[in-house]
Protein backbone atom coordinates (compact mmCIF):
# COMPACT_ATOMS: atom_id res chain seq x y z
CA UNK A 1 0.00 0.00 0.00
CA UNK A 2 1.41 3.57 -0.85
CA UNK A 3 0.35 6.69 -2.56
CA UNK A 4 1.56 8.81 -5.63
CA UNK A 5 0.80 11.87 -6.87
CA UNK A 6 -0.24 12.81 -10.20
CA UNK A 7 -1.17 16.02 -12.16
CA UNK A 8 -4.28 17.17 -13.07
CA UNK A 9 -4.44 17.52 -17.39
CA UNK A 10 -6.06 20.82 -16.73
CA UNK A 11 -2.89 22.02 -14.59
CA UNK A 12 -4.86 23.01 -11.85
CA UNK A 13 -2.52 21.05 -9.26
CA UNK A 14 -2.00 17.88 -8.06
CA UNK A 15 -3.86 14.30 -6.34
CA UNK A 16 -3.07 11.95 -4.90
CA UNK A 17 -4.00 8.50 -5.94
CA UNK A 18 -4.14 5.04 -3.53
CA UNK A 19 -2.48 2.47 -4.35
CA UNK A 20 -1.94 -1.68 -3.80
CA UNK A 21 0.13 -3.68 -5.70
CA UNK A 22 -0.17 -7.62 -6.20
CA UNK A 23 1.92 -9.87 -5.06
CA UNK A 24 3.01 -11.42 -9.03
CA UNK A 25 3.75 -9.25 -11.27
CA UNK A 26 3.68 -8.54 -14.42
CA UNK A 27 -0.52 -7.75 -13.64
CA UNK A 28 -3.24 -5.48 -15.13
CA UNK A 29 -4.10 -2.08 -13.58
CA UNK A 30 -8.05 -1.36 -11.79
CA UNK A 31 -8.44 2.41 -11.55
CA UNK A 32 -11.23 2.30 -8.43
CA UNK A 33 -13.57 4.93 -8.62
CA UNK A 34 -15.15 6.33 -5.30
CA UNK A 35 -18.50 7.03 -4.35
CA UNK A 36 -19.58 10.42 -2.82
CA UNK A 37 -17.43 9.32 0.64
CA UNK A 38 -14.13 9.39 -1.06
CA UNK A 39 -11.31 6.98 -0.73
CA UNK A 40 -12.62 5.97 2.33
CA UNK A 41 -12.09 2.50 4.49
CA UNK A 42 -14.14 0.89 1.69
CA UNK A 43 -12.67 2.15 -1.38
CA UNK A 44 -8.94 1.08 0.25
CA UNK A 45 -10.61 -2.47 1.39
CA UNK A 46 -11.79 -3.32 -2.07
CA UNK A 47 -8.41 -2.14 -3.66
CA UNK A 48 -6.63 -4.52 -1.32
CA UNK A 49 -9.12 -7.13 -2.55
CA UNK A 50 -8.21 -6.22 -6.29
CA UNK A 51 -4.87 -6.89 -5.55
CA UNK A 52 -5.19 -10.29 -3.55
CA UNK A 53 -6.88 -11.42 -6.97
CA UNK A 54 -3.57 -10.53 -8.69
CA UNK A 55 -4.48 -6.64 -9.91
CA UNK A 56 -2.94 -3.29 -9.35
CA UNK A 57 -5.37 -1.07 -7.65
CA UNK A 58 -5.42 2.73 -8.22
CA UNK A 59 -7.55 5.16 -5.95
CA UNK A 60 -7.37 8.23 -7.30
CA UNK A 61 -8.81 11.20 -4.99
CA UNK A 62 -11.49 13.00 -7.05
CA UNK A 63 -12.71 15.43 -4.43
CA UNK A 64 -9.30 17.19 -4.44
CA UNK A 65 -10.40 20.57 -5.83
CA UNK A 66 -12.79 20.51 -3.02
CA UNK A 67 -11.41 18.74 -0.09
CA UNK A 68 -8.53 16.36 -0.29
CA UNK A 69 -8.43 13.29 1.59
CA UNK A 70 -12.21 12.81 2.17
CA UNK A 71 -13.30 9.64 4.14
CA UNK A 72 -16.17 9.75 5.09
CA UNK A 73 -19.25 6.45 6.08
CA UNK A 74 -22.55 5.93 5.23
CA UNK A 75 -23.63 5.63 9.30
CA UNK A 76 -24.25 8.95 10.38
CA UNK A 77 -26.65 12.00 8.80
CA UNK A 78 -23.63 14.44 9.18
CA UNK A 79 -21.95 12.39 6.94
CA UNK A 80 -24.33 11.92 4.27
CA UNK A 81 -25.11 15.65 4.03
CA UNK A 82 -21.57 16.17 3.57
CA UNK A 83 -21.30 13.26 1.04
CA UNK A 84 -24.27 15.03 -1.02
CA UNK A 85 -22.55 18.20 -0.67
CA UNK A 86 -19.16 17.04 -2.49
CA UNK A 87 -21.11 15.20 -4.60
CA UNK A 88 -23.47 18.45 -5.55
CA UNK A 89 -19.98 20.66 -5.97
CA UNK A 90 -18.38 17.99 -8.12
CA UNK A 91 -17.38 18.42 -11.71
CA UNK A 92 -17.96 15.13 -13.45
CA UNK A 93 -16.31 15.99 -16.91
CA UNK A 94 -12.87 16.83 -14.77
CA UNK A 95 -13.27 14.06 -12.48
CA UNK A 96 -13.33 11.88 -15.85
CA UNK A 97 -10.33 13.95 -16.89
CA UNK A 98 -8.45 13.30 -13.48
CA UNK A 99 -9.40 8.90 -14.01
CA UNK A 100 -7.63 9.79 -17.50
CA UNK A 101 -4.59 10.40 -16.24
CA UNK A 102 -5.33 7.70 -13.30
CA UNK A 103 -5.41 5.20 -15.92
CA UNK A 104 -2.50 6.26 -17.65
CA UNK A 105 -0.46 6.40 -14.82
CA UNK A 106 -1.68 2.83 -13.74
CA UNK A 107 -0.62 1.51 -17.49
CA UNK A 108 2.49 2.25 -16.26
CA UNK A 109 3.09 1.37 -12.88
CA UNK A 110 6.65 -0.79 -12.65
CA UNK A 111 5.58 -4.17 -13.47
CA UNK A 112 1.81 -3.37 -15.12
CA UNK A 113 1.48 -5.47 -17.80
CA UNK A 114 -0.07 -2.46 -19.87
CA UNK A 115 -3.32 -3.17 -19.46
CA UNK A 116 -6.18 -1.05 -17.16
CA UNK A 117 -9.84 -1.03 -16.54
CA UNK A 118 -11.65 0.84 -13.94
CA UNK A 119 -14.34 -0.05 -11.46
CA UNK A 120 -16.67 2.24 -9.58
CA UNK A 121 -19.34 2.63 -7.18
CA UNK A 122 -22.26 4.67 -6.92
CA UNK A 123 -21.36 7.82 -8.54
CA UNK A 124 -18.14 6.25 -9.26
CA UNK A 125 -20.52 3.76 -11.09
CA UNK A 126 -21.41 6.71 -13.49
CA UNK A 127 -18.04 7.74 -13.54
CA UNK A 128 -17.21 4.40 -14.88
CA UNK A 129 -19.36 4.59 -17.94
CA UNK A 130 -18.55 7.81 -18.69
CA UNK A 131 -14.99 5.78 -18.70
CA UNK A 132 -16.80 3.37 -21.05
CA UNK A 133 -17.74 6.16 -23.45
CA UNK A 134 -15.21 8.70 -23.22
CA UNK A 135 -11.58 6.60 -22.87
CA UNK A 136 -9.18 3.80 -24.24
CA UNK A 137 -9.95 1.67 -21.04
CA UNK A 138 -9.90 -1.91 -21.81
CA UNK A 139 -12.88 -3.02 -19.47
CA UNK A 140 -15.34 -0.83 -17.27
CA UNK A 141 -17.12 -1.97 -13.95
CA UNK A 142 -20.31 -0.42 -12.99
CA UNK A 143 -21.55 -1.34 -9.82
CA UNK A 144 -25.39 0.43 -9.27
CA UNK A 145 -24.30 3.68 -11.03
CA UNK A 146 -26.60 6.69 -10.58
CA UNK A 147 -27.91 9.15 -13.65
CA UNK A 148 -27.15 6.62 -15.83
CA UNK A 149 -29.94 7.51 -18.50
CA UNK A 150 -28.42 10.64 -19.20
CA UNK A 151 -25.43 9.00 -20.61
CA UNK A 152 -27.24 6.59 -22.99
CA UNK A 153 -26.46 8.51 -26.20
CA UNK A 154 -22.89 8.12 -25.28
CA UNK A 155 -23.54 4.43 -25.38
CA UNK A 156 -22.77 4.57 -29.01
CA UNK A 157 -18.86 5.32 -28.68
CA UNK A 158 -18.47 2.25 -26.42
CA UNK A 159 -15.67 0.20 -27.68
CA UNK A 160 -14.52 -1.77 -24.89
CA UNK A 161 -16.54 -4.45 -22.62
CA UNK A 162 -19.16 -2.80 -20.15
CA UNK A 163 -20.52 -4.52 -17.00
CA UNK A 164 -23.30 -2.98 -15.15
CA UNK A 165 -24.92 -4.16 -11.62
CA UNK A 166 -28.01 -3.04 -11.00
CA UNK A 167 -29.89 -3.22 -7.82
CA UNK A 168 -33.68 -3.67 -8.23
CA UNK A 169 -35.04 -1.58 -5.64
CA UNK A 170 -32.35 1.40 -6.00
CA UNK A 171 -33.64 4.40 -3.80
CA UNK A 172 -32.15 6.21 -6.45
CA UNK A 173 -32.62 4.86 -9.74
CA UNK A 174 -36.64 4.65 -10.55
CA UNK A 175 -37.98 1.70 -12.62
CA UNK A 176 -37.76 3.82 -15.54
CA UNK A 177 -34.34 4.99 -15.69
CA UNK A 178 -33.32 0.65 -15.25
CA UNK A 179 -35.74 0.00 -18.42
CA UNK A 180 -34.04 2.81 -20.57
CA UNK A 181 -30.58 1.86 -19.83
CA UNK A 182 -31.45 -1.98 -20.08
CA UNK A 183 -33.02 -1.22 -23.30
CA UNK A 184 -30.10 1.24 -24.81
CA UNK A 185 -27.65 -1.86 -23.62
CA UNK A 186 -29.38 -4.49 -25.78
CA UNK A 187 -27.83 -2.78 -29.05
CA UNK A 188 -24.24 -2.64 -27.95
CA UNK A 189 -22.60 -5.90 -27.83
CA UNK A 190 -19.74 -4.88 -25.48
CA UNK A 191 -22.42 -4.01 -22.87
CA UNK A 192 -23.80 -6.67 -20.22
CA UNK A 193 -26.39 -5.71 -17.52
CA UNK A 194 -27.25 -7.36 -14.47
CA UNK A 195 -30.62 -6.48 -12.04
CA UNK A 196 -30.04 -7.97 -8.75
CA UNK A 197 -33.28 -8.50 -7.38
CA UNK A 198 -34.76 -7.56 -3.85
CA UNK A 199 -31.40 -5.52 -3.12
CA UNK A 200 -31.11 -1.97 -2.65
CA UNK A 201 -28.81 0.71 -3.33
CA UNK A 202 -24.84 -0.11 -2.57
CA UNK A 203 -25.28 -3.65 -2.00
CA UNK A 204 -21.72 -4.55 -2.51
CA UNK A 205 -20.44 -1.95 -0.37
CA UNK A 206 -17.95 -3.35 2.27
CA UNK A 207 -19.82 -3.76 5.56
CA UNK A 208 -22.25 -0.92 4.09
CA UNK A 209 -26.14 -0.46 5.77
CA UNK A 210 -27.69 -2.43 2.44
CA UNK A 211 -24.91 -4.86 1.70
CA UNK A 212 -26.64 -8.01 0.65
CA UNK A 213 -24.43 -11.17 0.76
CA UNK A 214 -25.68 -13.09 -1.89
CA UNK A 215 -25.79 -10.69 -4.43
CA UNK A 216 -22.39 -8.74 -3.30
CA UNK A 217 -20.56 -12.17 -4.44
CA UNK A 218 -22.34 -12.77 -7.70
CA UNK A 219 -21.72 -9.83 -9.05
CA UNK A 220 -17.76 -9.58 -7.73
CA UNK A 221 -17.72 -13.13 -9.26
CA UNK A 222 -18.76 -11.25 -12.60
CA UNK A 223 -16.36 -8.62 -11.24
CA UNK A 224 -13.38 -11.23 -11.51
CA UNK A 225 -14.32 -13.06 -14.34
CA UNK A 226 -14.28 -10.05 -17.11
CA UNK A 227 -11.25 -8.29 -15.24
CA UNK A 228 -8.98 -11.50 -15.64
CA UNK A 229 -10.24 -12.16 -19.23
CA UNK A 230 -9.31 -8.68 -20.48
CA UNK A 231 -6.77 -7.53 -17.79
CA UNK A 232 -4.71 -10.56 -17.48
Amino acid sequence: MTDMRLKAADGSGEFNAYVVEPTKKPAGAVVVIQEIFGVNDAIRATCQELADMGFFAVAPDLFWRQEPGVNLTDKSEAEWKKAFALMNGFDQDKGVDDLKVALEAARKLPGANGKAGTIGFCLGGRLAVMMATRSDADVNVSYYGVGLDGLVPEFENIEAPLLMHIAEKDEYVPSEVVETVLDASEDNEFIDAFVYPDVQHAFARVNGVHFDARAATIANGRTAEILSDILG
